[in-house]
């Protein structure tokens, strides 16, 4: 007989949230030798209940249930899961309930499947479930069994548009069970969103719940035991418990699991103080024009890879010949080299309508795994300065670390946490060792009919975007609707520009088009349409096909180059062939590509320019081979950089405790 029970709250702090003890490296070598099977053993154990028969046994005595009966019925289930707690009985009452709820009030009723994947949720594990599955849908099930048993549950989404749209979408379903929903989004009071999280179930953004559990932190300070803040309570209004907005961390479901996760787990969270007087203007610009003047290769060396620069003694020595004519602040040596190097880095590391926009006279960072702005987000050290100085914009003050987080750190203290997404089976590894959480993979409702098409490798990327252009004319002559993905805003507006001087009509989705997202990608499914996306390219939301296209083949997707990652392809093949339907996906890339040139070893790289200078034809499976070897590097590259950040971060929360400060 299954039953969910979570571990007790740790410490005496007004947060319920988990423990996570610090392992040795006895410890942790014997459990990294244990993994694959204790996590195999866990997914098999959950696999070992027929969830969706148990439900089917509950459903027959629903069938003719009005709303306000289920109201009831979820009511009385209510008093019965905080008693019992969540037995296998009662989780089949509970999910019959939420289908039954979402089927009057959506017209939805979950498949077999995603009763399945809601079960997987409620064990605390990773769903993976392909696209156009129903992960929203599948998310009610395990959300609204939890809110009954008296959980508050989080439902984390990757930006404010997914959170708007999905709570107010299953928030039919949610408040047919006697449920409350809140959003928390950018931009709103510390009020608006003290009451969305007292509700029972509240979408949020990953950014947005992070930061506010940080200025929670901050606001409590490091002593703050409940009996402390209860009697600030009753001593007055001001206390630091009436200024915290969480309730704390109980249990979280994770959408687009990997992306946050992992992807974004590369750079921690920051909470800054601003300055009052923005920096001096004259600084930056002396610093960028004394970058120009030093010599790539002999006065510095650029690190693509590891994105940083390092200064030669060659350029050490051309840098003190320079400071003479410099401000006063460049007289010192280590303070002009750290303003050298940051300059350096922002004229060859960080490019404009790759890295970030400039829209409004503001410098705005483009996320580089989604393709979307990320609003009031600013690089630390000088960096954002620097760009902005570079680009001419107005320079904002700097900023002064005030609390910090990984996502790692922050994820691990949910009580209980769980995702969804349809790509986590690389990463499987990782998402135990870091979260102890592991991956489900979910049947499909129907077949999948998605055809693999292959990669192209061509020599050079002008070959490559003429190949691209050509395929394109071809799969919307036959009626289907094309999908060309891309890395970056520049390489989505190389190709527009490609395919408007081919008399392509298409449409164009970047950072720059965010507001019109969710039209482009409505329409992106209509016969003979082209679109040309970043990885932004609707992710959480489906393209549904227009009439005549299946019989035609389905959407056909184009990626124009292999990401750093094979899960980031993944998602984007994954565009195509939705619930059944038909559908392709290829790859047409080049040697030229950014994949090989920063991430390949030095003789790959060679060769590759080896084959971009040859001419006659070249073996498809040896260049295949040669980015395939490009994208594992960066794999291992990027999984080193999570681990070594989530290190630094304990260790420095070690310090900071050690200190008495907060975090």
């Amino acid at each position: 007989m299954f039953e969910l029970a979570l571990p007790s709250p740790s410490g005496s702090g007004p947060y319920p949230e988990q423990a996570v003890p610090r392992a040795g490296w006895l410890d942790k070598t014997a459990d990294a030798l244990a993994a694959p099977f204790a996590r195999r053993a866990r997914a098999r154990g959950v696999a070992a209940t027929d969830i969706a028969a148990l439900v089917g046994r509950e459903q027959d005595a629903l069938r003719n249930l009005t709303l306000e009966e289920i109201g009831r019925g979820a009511g009385e289930l209510r008093a019965a899961l905080r008693r019992e707690g969540l037995t296998e009985t009662r989780v089949a009452q509970s999910f019959a309930l939420v289908r039954a709820a979402a089927e009057r009030t959506l017209g939805m009723r979950h498949f077999d499947c995603q009763l399945v994947g809601g079960w997987v949720m409620l064990n605390g594990m990773i769903a993976e479930m392909d696209t156009g599955e129903g992960k929203t849908l599948t998310a009610t099930l395990a959300a609204s069994t939890a809110a009954l048993a008296g959980m508050p549950v989080h439902i984390i989404t990757v930006n404010d548009y997914l959170t708007a749209r999905d709570a107010e979408t299953m928030g039919p379903v949610y408040r047919a069970l006697g449920l409350s929903v809140g959003t928390v989004v950018n931009g709103q009071s510390p009020d608006a969103r003290r009451a969305a999280y007292a509700c029972d179930v509240v979408y949020c953004t990953n950014k947005e719940l992070t930061f506010d559990y940080l200025r929670d932190r901050l606001a409590l300070g490091r002593r703050s035991s409940r009996a402390q803040l209860q009697i600030e309570r009753l001593a007055g209004r001001d206390s630091r418990a009436s200024r915290l907005v969480l309730r704390g961390l109980y249990f979280g479901i994770v959408d687009e699991a990997d992306s946050v996760l992992v992807d974004e787990a590369r750079t921690p969270l920051v909470i800054s103080g601003r300055s009052d007087q923005a920096p001096e203007l004259a600084m930056f610009r002396a610093a960028l024009d004394a970058a120009t003047r030093l010599t790539g290769g002999a006065d510095f060396v650029v690190d693509a890879r590891e994105r940083n620069v390092r200064l030669t003694q060659a350029g050490q020595a051309t840098l003190a010949q320079l400071a003479p004519g410099l401000p006063a602040v460049f007289q010192g040596r280590r303070r002009r080299e750290e303003l050298l190097t940051q300059a350096l880095v922002a004229l060859h590391l960080f490019q404009r309508d790759e890295h970030y926009i400039v829209r409004d006279e503001k410098v705005q960072i483009i996320d580089e795994y989604t393709g979307r702005i990320l609003p009031d987000r600013s690089w630390e050290l000088g960096l954002h300065q620097m760009i902005e100085a570079k680009e001419g914009t107005p320079l904002t003050g700097q900023q002064a670390s005030v609390a910090r987080m990984t996502y790692q750190r922050f994820f691990r203290r949910y009580l209980r946490l769980s995702g969804m997404t349809g790509t986590a089976s690389e990463i499987a590894a990782e998402l135990w060792s870091v979260y102890r959480l592991p991956v489900v993979r979910i049947p499909t409702n129907r077949p999948v009919r998605r055809r693999d098409l292959g990669t192209v490798v061509f020599r050079t990327a002008e070959e490559k975007w003429a190949a691209i252009g050509a395929r394109a004319r071809t799969l919307a002559n036959e009626g289907r609707p094309v999908l060309i993905g891309t890395r970056s805003v520049a390489a989505s507006e190389r190709v527009s520009a490609a395919l408007a001087a081919a008399g392509l009509a298409h449409q164009l989705l970047n950072a720059r088009q965010d507001k019109e997202e969710a039209a482009i990608v409505s329409l992106a499914g209509q016969r003979g349409r082209i679109t040309v996306a970043t990885n932004m390219a609707g992710r959480g939301t489906d393209i549904k096909l227009g009439p005549g296209v299946a019989e035609a083949g389905g959407l056909a997707v184009i990626a124009t180059e292999l990401h750093e990652s094979r899960r980031i392809d993944r998602q984007l093949y994954g565009r195509a062939a939705r619930q059944g339907d038909p559908g392709s996906f290829e790859a047409i890339v080049s040697v030229q590509d950014e994949l090989p040139a920063v991430y390949a070893s030095r003789p790959v790289r060679g060769l590759a320019a080896f084959f971009a200078r040859r001419s006659g034809r070249i073996s498809q499976p040896a260049l295949r081979r040669l980015l395939r070897a490009a994208q594992a590097r960066a794999e291992r590259h990027h999984a080193a950089i999570r681990r070594d950040l989530l290190a630094t971060d304990e260790r420095m929360s070690d310090l900071l405790a050690f200190s008495g400060k907060g975090e």
